[in-house]
């Protein structure tokens, strides 16, 4: 395995090299200047005329709020730049390689897993000025959404990214095999064990022993994955601390909020914890599901394959999220077919989750802009357009998009569960995305392989990858947390 190894400076530097091409994007001349970002409640300033921003983004998925953001902003114009990948650590891979190559961008998206390898390697602007100056403006959205989204993220004290949409992972059944089998819908407080006998009833296997319906099937990545077995185990892939600060958001748009107390400036993830005995647990109890055929052999990545499995009535269930539910109504299951709940109970019920929002590149010469496009993403008028147009493909951030109404013609009945893992969970969180998170997760999807195919048994993968992630935090510190 290559050993990854660039300090802060020396990326920067990259990025440095690159600098005189990231000022071609043509631009109209403008009318006014855009003066830094102030605090205090001070007037923003005025967006400059016939700017043209860079966004990493889909055009399709963005085209909804063009006009109605254009009418209130006719001299800011849009430029896509679509980048894809199997998962979000492949796509912060080639924005990472476009920016040295020095390709530039004004903003773009970012989920958890990037979210502190961009601001840790000084790529991302904090939004502290920003939001203080905005309070009045901005006090809505933070009042619609839950303050663990909002920590997620967080980086040392600052905000890089208002929060768009979330999932946790939730666990998603397919209804018709239920039924079939006589299995009643899970209730909110299930456990592992009562887990594992719907799974294995499910299950079914033909003359030869191969098994044709699975009772349970999971893909190898960071987010989802065997992560949330982990979490309720009472473990995780690395110590969970909290950096100091963020006093300045907390006290103000949260300070009644009882779910916002004693939280920090965001998290780091400093100490590995992969051979963890509540880790290695969970890594026995996926291979054990696998070996005895109740769940499928994993594939890296994204969860085409068992969207298969399951269109076909051939997967009883699956760890997902709110984006699980609009894709299987955009692939033509019913509502009705596919419903979801909690995932169960072993040591404790925390669940983990992943966030999105839209970063600020520090190298943009048009802050304020992107500043303007990103309130109006999450306003109750953006994400009103936005997820008008392309229906519930994510969790929104915003508890007020979480209606009924939003359901009615797809489902999951149950689709109070996306909202009330973090109401009722406090304890929820991010999976662990430190500045280290490419190389990180690599080396946790490549361990993971080896013990699912057999290569090492649980307990040996694991203390191997600890061995790795140590040496990979000790390689790195120049990229982890400074501040520390």
């Amino acid at each position: 395995m290559e050993r990854y190894r660039m300090s802060r400076r020396d990326f920067l530097r990259i990025v440095g090299v690159g600098s005189a091409s990231m000022a071609k994007v043509a631009c109209v001349p403008a009318q006014q200047g855009a003066a830094p970002a102030a605090s205090g409640g001070e007037a923003a300033a005025p967006a400059k005329a016939g700017v043209v921003l860079r966004v990493q983004g889909n055009p399709e998925n963005e085209a909804p709020l063009q006009g109605p953001f254009k009418d209130k902003n006719p001299g800011i114009d849009m430029e896509f730049i679509a980048v894809t990948g199997i998962d979000h650590e492949e796509v912060a891979s080639k924005i990472l390689s476009m920016i040295a190559a020095g390709e530039s961008i004004d903003f773009g998206y970012s989920a958890t897993e990037a979210l502190q390898l961009y601001a840790g390697q000084g790529l991302a602007t904090p939004l502290d000025d920003l939001i203080q100056r905005d309070s009045a403006e901005l006090q809505d959205f933070f009042s619609d959404v839950h303050p663990s989204l909002v920590q997620a993220m967080m980086y040392e004290g600052s905000l890089y990214e208002l929060p768009f949409d979330f999932n946790a992972a939730n666990m998603y059944y397919n209804t018709k095999l239920f039924e079939e089998n006589g299995i009643e819908a899970p209730p909110a407080e299930w456990t592992k064990d009562d887990f594992l006998n719907v799974a294995r009833a499910i299950t079914k296997k033909d003359a030869n022993g191969q098994t044709t319906v699975f009772g349970y099937g999971w893909t190898n990545r960071l987010w989802g994955s065997w992560m949330p077995w982990i979490f309720v185990n009472g473990g995780n892939l690395f110590n969970q601390e909290e950096a100091p600060g963020g006093e300045w958001l907390w006290g103000s748009f949260y300070k009644d909020d009882a779910a916002a107390q004693g939280r920090g400036g965001g998290y780091r993830w400093i100490t590995p914890t992969a051979n963890s005995k509540p880790v290695v647990e969970a890594l026995e109890l996926v291979v054990s599901m696998t070996q005895e055929g109740t769940a499928p052999a994993i594939e890296l990545g994204g969860g085409a394959t068992l969207q298969g499995f399951f269109a076909d009535n051939k997967l009883g269930m699956t760890p997902a999220g709110g984006f699980w539910a609009g894709g299987l109504a955009n692939a033509g299951f019913e509502k009705g077919s596919f419903d979801v709940q909690l995932f169960p109970k072993w040591v404790n019920q925390r669940h983990q989750f992943g966030t999105g929002g839209q970063w600020i590149s520090a190298q943009s010469e048009h802050k304020e802009e992107a500043w303007t496009y990103s309130k109006f993403r999450v306003s109750k008028e953006g994400m009103g357009l936005w997820y008008g147009a392309n229906g519930i493909v994510t969790t929104p951030s915003r508890r007020s998009m979480l209606v009924d109404a939003a359901f009615e013609n797809t489902g999951p009945a149950h689709w109070q569960v996306f909202y009330d893992t973090l109401d009722k969970h406090p304890d929820t969180a991010p999976i662990p995305a430190p500045p280290i998170s490419n190389p990180m997760t690599t080396l946790f999807t490549t361990y993971t392989g080896k013990a699912m195919t057999g290569e090492l048994a649980p307990q040996q993968a694991m203390d191997e990858l600890q061995k790795e992630l140590e040496d990979l935090v000790a390689r790195s510190q120049d990229i982890m947390y400074p501040a520390k």
